[in-house]
């Protein structure tokens, strides 16, 4: 198990020094304002262990959080496993909710790592924690919900216009032929007003039927060294993988 050296414990090596430095000054910051703290870890390897009692178990180790708040947060990556883990202790988890983290690993965290830029995503991914914390999770969960909308498919729409079409002719030749003897009146042999139509159903042309008065049938239209006194988390948080 990784030792906690700092609030950026980098064992994996996937993070650059300048964003590590940068994270560690970003961290400090906060928990000194806040007395919330996370500490972002990256391991090579979990050794065949699920990343969910893997990073609870490192969460208690390092006793992360203030005694008696237990409001301590870690950031996981497991790089050979292509897992990734938040993992919220007990104080925080009515603020950085299941729903926060899924949001900050999917929209931040997975894009980021598939195209192979590990340093930009934790770093996107700590700075949408922060804003969590500190009150402000309007903008994460609009960006989740723009995120979740499929994009406009042009082929979907000219299918969709295509059958609806279709359906109206073929539809509406059948309805042409057998509503007009059932329901409206009639003027002759095979000639009937209905609708202040006039139709002629057993009169075929081209289209299958013909009418007159207008057609036959209309559809409208329309820092490091460093330890915590937490350690307390039963879970809450999300996990993904790239």
């Amino acid at each position: 198990m990784p030792v906690l050296t700092g609030r950026v414990v980098d064992n994996a090596g996937i993070i650059d020094a300048a964003t590590e430095a940068a994270l560690t000054r970003k961290l400090a910051d906060f928990e000194a304002k806040s007395s919330d703290q996370i500490v972002v870890a990256t391991v090579p390897s979990l050794d065949g262990e699920e990343i969910e009692p893997y990073a609870n178990r490192l969460f208690r180790a390092w006793k992360l959080g203030q005694a008696g708040e237990d409001n301590g947060v870690l950031l996981l990556v497991a790089n050979n496993d292509r897992k990734m883990r938040i993992e919220v202790g007990y104080g925080l988890e009515g603020t950085l909710t299941d729903l926060h983290t899924r949001l900050i690993i999917e929209n931040d965290m997975v894009p980021a790592f598939r195209a192979g830029d590990f340093s930009g995503g934790i770093a996107k991914a700590v700075d949408d924690m922060v804003m969590v914390l500190q009150g402000n999770p309007e903008e994460l969960e609009a960006r989740g919900e723009r995120n979740q909308q499929p994009p406009f498919n042009t082929d979907d729409l000219f299918f969709a216009i295509f059958i609806s079409i279709w359906a109206i002719i073929f539809f509406g030749s059948i309805a042409a032929s057998i509503l007009p003897p059932i329901f409206g009146r009639k003027l002759g042999p095979g000639r009937y007003r209905w609708l202040g139509m006039t139709f002629e159903p057993n009169r075929r042309s081209s289209g299958g039927w013909s009418g007159s008065s207008g057609g036959g049938w209309s559809s409208g239209s329309g820092g490091g060294g460093f330890s915590g006194g937490g350690g307390s988390s039963g879970g809450g948080g999300s996990s993904g993988s790239w």
